[in-house]
Order: C-alpha cells, then structure tokens, then sequence
C-alpha cells in the first residue's frame, strides 16, 4: 500500500486532533434548543472552520518545509546568496533559519578559500618549470601543467585522457618512484629526475608524476667543477713549468757564453737537478689525478670496523694513535680503500698535530642504521677554506691535495659520507665518516 504523501499525514493528524471537538460540538447543537436550520448551519460553519483551519495547518508546515529545502538546494548548487528570514527571537524556526543562515556563510567563506586557493595552485603549477602530470587508477593522464605541455609538445586538451603508454611515460609511471632517464621527449632531449608519489580522489589512488630537467643543473655543476680543477691545475703545472722555463733560459745563457766559465759544468749540473726535481713533482702530480680519476668500485665484503680502525691507527708511527673502542660492528665494505681514507685521516691528523704536541683520537659509534668513525686531532683546526675537497688544493707544504678528495670519494662510491668541522670543544679538528646500514653486531 502506498504511503500518503507527508502533507496529508499532517492533514489526517490535523483532522483527528480536531474531531473530538468537533464531535462534541455536534451533539450539544442537536440536543440544544436550537431550530433545525440553526443547527444545520452551526453544523456545516464548524465542519468548514475545522477543515480550513487543519488545510491552513498544512500548507504553513508545508511552505516552511519547502521554504529549508530551497535554502538547502541553494547550499548544494553553492549558491549562497539566499538567506532565510528570521523569525521572533528564541522562536524555534528562527533557530533553524539562524543555523542554515551561519551554514550558509561558512560554506561561503570556504568555497572562497577553496577558489582561492585553487588559483594560487594554478598559477604556480603554470610558473614552474617542472612538468606535473596527474594519472588516474587506469593509467590515464588527468592533469598535465605548462611545463608538462611543453615538454610532451602538446597542449593539455589534447593530452588528457590519454594512457601513459601513449605519451611516453609508461616507464616513469611504472619504474621505481625517484629515477633518473636519459632519453628524448618530443619537448628535447635530456637528464630527467622522476619522482612518483601517490595520492587519493574520491577513495581512489591516483598518481602524481614530476620530471624535472637536471641538465642544465649538471651542466653548471659541470661548468663550476672544470672551473675548479683548471685553476688547480694552472696553479700546479705553473709552480713546475715556471721554474723549468727560468732555468733552461739560465742554462741556455750560460751555454752561449764565450768564453765559457771555469764552473759552467757544476752550474749545468745544479741546473738540470732543478729541472730534473721539477719535472718528477710534476710527474707525481699527474699520476696523483690519474689515481683520483680511476678509482675503481668497491669490492664489497664483511668487515669488522675495529678491525680496520686498529690497522689504520698502527700505520701512524710518528705518535701514538689513541684508539677509542666502540661496538662490535661489521659492515659491507672494501677493506682496501676503506683502509686507505682511514690512513688517509689519521696522516692528516698526526700533521696537524705535529705543530703543536698534542693528540690524535680515532674511535666509532652506531647511529641509526649506520656507523659513524670519527678521527679527532689537537691540532689548530680547519682554515677557512670552501676548497678542502677539491682535487689538488692543500694548504700542507708539499702536499699533494688528492688525500682528502680521494677520502670522500671512497666515502661516496659506499654510499656514505666525510665531513670536517673544527670541534667544539678545545682546538682541532674533527673528522667524521657516516657509512650506512650496519649488516651485523657481535
């Protein structure tokens, strides 16, 4: 059986809550003293003022419930500019009306902060110069900005919808979520960086997609390294060469005097010595690049970090070593260069330490899910120099500069890191090399 619309529900509950008087009204009129036509017309003005009075009901409930689903129809279609109006104060419909009217204007000032919002994203997506590519659960492209457009040589209308096997990203939108690509885009070609993350629209997954341009970046890394090792590499070819250039000109002076001095074989002989101690410290230097420049990859094997430590320290004969003992750790490592940025260190910190009569210290630690080893001097601490690293440069008298360059290196094809700072407490310096994962204890 179908249910009776609301509006006449209310209408039947009106006319019940009405009989009994009416009822009751009707029968006084019959047994009074009244005349037949004076009943009836009683009669027959009551049952109309009953029945008007439970339709007057309906239609008030009825226009205020209809009044609230337009005030709510027009919050769903977000317009917001209709209010309610209020009725006496503490009345209960001017509390219904007062709540959808503060509904209303914060569903207001919301949807201004989303619009808002939205725009500033807009604008910034279509600034930068990084392509951002949104794909839905299928595969699909959803969103593609600016540089995105470019780089697909496209514009965004004729991208969307389009699977990534079309647009060529199936291989950043499959492969691992940080990657970098070399390949061509119909926008260039070039070294990409990739990075993949996830997020949710309407309970689905989808995927964000960013690839940036790293060429022009490496390329200026590029430009500052040459930069570098050819004013190192000026400086020393220069220190040698000048030297060499001055005394063959001695010596091809002296050659051309008539008559020949009575010493001109001890000056020829002191002359090429120079050249000769020139030219074998040039030599030194070249295979010194020669060894940075070939490096080999590590020949990962379980080691055990006091181990290398105490062989590192025993090397240094020129003072004693201080050894501070941490856990017993083993690592994946190369025993050989490991061996080698340790000595490296501890030769560094002995020099420093030489000049003034204090101590070297070596020692380890666990941190996280990596080692630390640290190398601690009571020397007179770092200079302020931004080139300790940099192939060639020292600030040693006859030193060779590729200690410290080749040190981080080896840090680096280990996948950890060499820093130096001056400590904190007391004078010196402090080196510390972070290699990650300890693979073993005990």
């Amino acid at each position: 059986m179908r249910r009776p619309r609301y509006e006449n529900r209310l209408l039947l509950l009106a006319l019940a809550v009405g009989l009994p008087g009416v009822a009751a009204t009707t029968v006084l009129l019959v047994l009074g003293p009244w005349t037949r036509t004076t009943q009836v017309a009683l009669t027959f003005v009551l049952l109309v003022a009953w029945v008007a009075m439970a339709w007057l009901l309906r239609e008030r409930v009825g226009y205020t419930l209809r009044t609230v689903a337009n005030l709510l129809e027009a919050l769903r279609r977000e317009d917001f500019s209709i209010r309610a109006r209020r009725g006496p104060p503490g009345d209960a419909l001017d509390v219904v009306f007062r709540e959808l009217n503060e509904l209303a204007e914060t569903l207001k000032t919301q949807r201004l902060g989303a619009l808002e919002a939205s725009a500033l994203l807009r604008r910034v997506m279509a600034s930068i110069d990084v392509a951002v590519f949104a794909f839905d659960p299928a595969g699909r492209l959803r969103l593609a900005n600016r540089a995105g457009e470019l780089l697909l040589a496209q514009p965004a209308r004729r991208l969307v919808g389009r699977p990534a096997t079309e647009l060529g990203l199936a291989d950043a939108l499959e492969g691992p979520a940080n990657q970098t690509l070399e390949r061509l885009f119909p926008g260039g070609w070039g070294t990409w960086g990739v990075r993949r993350s996830v997020f949710r629209e309407e309970g689905l997954a989808h995927r964000l997609l960013v690839v940036a341009d790293l060429s022009h970046a490496l390329r200026e890394e590029e430009r500052k390294a040459w930069q570098r090792l050819i004013r190192v590499l000026g400086h020393e070819l220069n220190n040698s060469l000048a030297p060499i250039k001055s005394m063959a000109a001695t010596l091809q002076r002296i050659l051309e005097r008539r008559p020949p001095p009575e010493d001109r074989d001890e000056d020829l002989a002191r002359g090429l010595v120079v050249i000769e101690q020139r030219a074998a410290s040039l030599s030194r230097f070249l295979a010194g690049y020669s060894r940075l420049a070939q490096l080999p990859p590590p020949r990962l094997e379980r080691v055990r970090v006091a181990e290398l430590c105490g062989r590192a320290a025993a090397l240094e004969t020129r003072l004693p070593v201080t050894v501070v003992d941490g856990p017993d750790v083993a690592i994946e490592a190369d025993p050989g260069q490991l061996e080698q940025l340790l000595i490296n260190l501890v030769r560094n910190a002995a020099d420093a330490t030489l000049e003034t009569g204090g101590g070297v210290r070596l020692g380890w630690d666990l941190r996280g899910d990596g080692v630390e080893i640290w190398v601690e001097d009571e020397g007179r601490g770092l200079p302020a120099s931004a080139n300790l690293f940099v192939p060639f440069f020292t600030t040693k008298q006859g030193g060779t500069g590729i200690g410290l360059a080749l040190s981080r290196q080896i840090a680096e094809a280990h996948g950890g890191t060499l820093t130096l700072a001056n400590r904190d407490e007391g004078a010196g310096c402090r080196a510390l090399l972070r290699l990650p994962t300890a693979v073993g204890q005990g």
